[in-house]
Formats: C-alpha cells, sequence, structure tokens
C-alpha cells in the first residue's frame, strides 16, 4: 500500500466523527442564525432591568463572595469526582477481586477522613 493510500483509508475510519461534528457545528450556528432572526424585538422596560436570580438586586454586583462559597464549592466537585471513580470500579470489580475492594475501601476512607475534617472545621456550614 502506498502512503496515499494509507491516508485515504485513515480518512475514511475517522469520517463518521468528522461528519457529526460538522453537522453539530451547523445545526448550532443554524439555530442561533434561525432564533435571532424570529425573535420578537420589544424592549420592553421591565425586560431591560437588572434583576439577580429573578428579584431585584440589593446590593453592587461587584461585592466579592465570601471564601467560604468557594470552598463549599470546591467540597462539591472533589466529593463528585469520588462518585465518578465509584463508577469503573464496580464494572471490574469481579475482575479485580479482594485487591481492588481494599484499595477502594482506602481511597473512601481518605475522603471520609476529609469530609470528617472538612465537617469539623466548618467548611459545611452555609452561613
Amino acid at each position: 500500500m502506498s502512503g496515499s493510500e494509507l491516508l485515504l483509508e485513515y480518512l475514511a475510519r475517522y469520517f463518521p466523527i468528522m461528519f457529526f461534528i460538522v453537522l453539530a457545528l451547523v445545526f448550532g450556528i443554524w439555530t442561533l442564525v434561525v432564533s435571532s432572526l424570529l425573535q420578537p424585538k420589544y424592549p420592553e422596560p421591565e425586560k431591560l432591568s437588572v434583576y439577580e436570580c429573578g428579584s431585584e438586586p440589593f446590593s453592587d454586583a461587584r461585592m466579592p463572595f465570601p471564601v467560604r462559597y468557594y470552598i463549599f464549592a470546591m467540597l462539591f466537585v472533589i466529593f463528585d469526582i469520588e462518585v465518578i471513580f465509584l463508577y469503573p470500579w464496580a464494572v471490574v470489580f469481579t475482575k479485580i477481586e479482594l485487591i481492588g475492594l481494599i484499595e477502594m475501601l482506602v481511597f473512601i476512607g481518605l475522603f471520609l477522613v476529609a469530609y470528617v475534617y472538612a465537617w469539623r472545621k466548618g467548611a459545611l456550614e452555609w452561613d
């Protein structure tokens, strides 16, 4: 096989993926263009007013969030990642047997220690 035949075979394998990527981009751009052309354009004062979570703001929007909010968000992400690691472990549990169970218990134990530490420090309290 020559180099060009190998290239064509390689591209033929990935054509369906590229087709769906292009199709998704075209669909996304098309829906944005059509919606911007068909949407009603009636700028009412209520529509143009500033709001925050569906209610009138009571302070400056540039006010910094408390650090506690970011800690709470980071803890959520960390414990969410732990749950993601449990799915592949559960799929191959019969193949990894006892050693896999022990490793997962250590993994969950470390997260449990971190959870208790965060709880004792008050990071989970929403004031």
